[in-house]
């Protein structure tokens, strides 16, 4: 079985057991509930309209990091101008434990 779910911004397909790197999430302790789940995989498929009634994702926090560094680079041409700033983006790093339908 495997489900859709959509956090920060992006959607995911999981199935139990997988390791996924999400957008930070406030996640304090170690448990985390997805509770917007749009579709269910399988036997029986359920699709939301937009999200399926009664259904979650239960996941535990795994790692929360910063990603690798992205160099932003500007420039104006002819005018002198250039700016080089690193970033880089904080991540959780989340197991899925259960998919409940």
């Amino acid at each position: 079985m495997y489900a859709i779910i959509e956090t920060g911004g992006k959607q995911y397909t999981v199935r139990e057991g997988d390791v996924i790197r999400v957008e930070r999430l406030k996640a304090e302790g170690a448990a985390y509930t997805f509770d917007k789940v749009l579709a269910l995989g399988g036997d029986d498929a359920k699709f939301g309209t937009p999200l399926v009634d009664g259904a979650s994702v239960n996941a535990e926090v795994v790692n929360e990091a910063k990603g690798k560094k992205l160099i932003v680079f500007k420039k104006k041409r002819r005018k002198r101008y250039k700016k080089t700033q690193g970033h880089r983006q904080w991540f959780t790093e989340v197991k899925i434990t259960g998919i409940n339908a």
